[in-house]
């Protein structure tokens, strides 16, 4: 048996997909699980990067490192369904100027099924809920919307929308895509400019996590 290859089947039942479009979208090339099928090496040797792109579209977490500890997560039953908590901070998201946040606590909870977090490949213990201030992320988030961001995904993947702490300290939602010599940050809505923090200043971003999905009220 083959562990690698037993969770990229159980995550393209999760997803739907076949070996060919999952690898496709991971790399450009249709073999790459095939291949990986294929080899005959009784210690098969895989691609770290290709595993890394192969793991980001079905929603697994590619790691290589000392163990880690994310701890318990809360089960709520409704009906026969599962659901995990997942808790919504006393912070805003600026989608323009920046938002200031002192101490952040939770609030509450809100349940979201587990079925639903592990096809988005979400681990309820690294997400968490906020509101976004402002309008400069429309039509995709609203002011007031609650942003679910999956604080696992930091690592900048160009044209998605991340949460974000930039150089002045103030929290903000942008859609970032990362350059040679710096980050661009960029607003939805035409009206705002789009901003680039050069090599030096990009380096103070910190990049808390990407926005996986946002609840608009009415």
């Amino acid at each position: 048996m083959d562990p690698i290859l037993d969770a990229i089947d159980e995550a393209l039942k999760r997803k739907g997909l076949s070996d060919s479009a999952a690898s496709k979208l991971a790399v450009g090339n249709f073999a790459l699980i095939k291949n990986m099928r294929s080899s005959r090496s009784e210690e098969k040797r895989y691609n770290y990067q290709a595993l890394e792109k192969l793991a980001e579209v079905l929603g697994l977490e590619c790691y290589f490192g000392p163990p880690r500890s994310t701890g318990p997560v809360e089960t709520v039953i409704l009906g026969n369904e599962d659901f995990a908590p997942i808790p919504r901070l006393d912070a805003r998201v600026s989608a323009g100027p920046g938002a200031e946040n002192g101490d952040v606590q939770v609030i509450e909870k809100l349940a979201f099924r587990r079925d639903w977090l592990d096809r988005m490949g979400v681990d309820p213990t690294q997400a968490v809920l906020v509101q976004v201030s402002g309008d400069s992320m429309t039509p995709g988030l609203h002011d007031g919307d609650l942003a679910l961001i999956d604080r696992r995904r930091n690592k900048v993947r160009n044209g998605y929308v991340y949460a974000l702490t930039d150089t002045d300290g103030s929290t903000r939602v942008k859609r970032i895509e990362m350059l040679a010599n710096g980050l661009i940050l960029r607003s939805d809505a035409p009206s705002y400019p789009t901003e680039f923090r050069p090599c030096d200043d990009a380096n103070r971003v910190n990049i808390i996590g990407q926005v996986v999905w946002s609840g608009h009220t009415w």
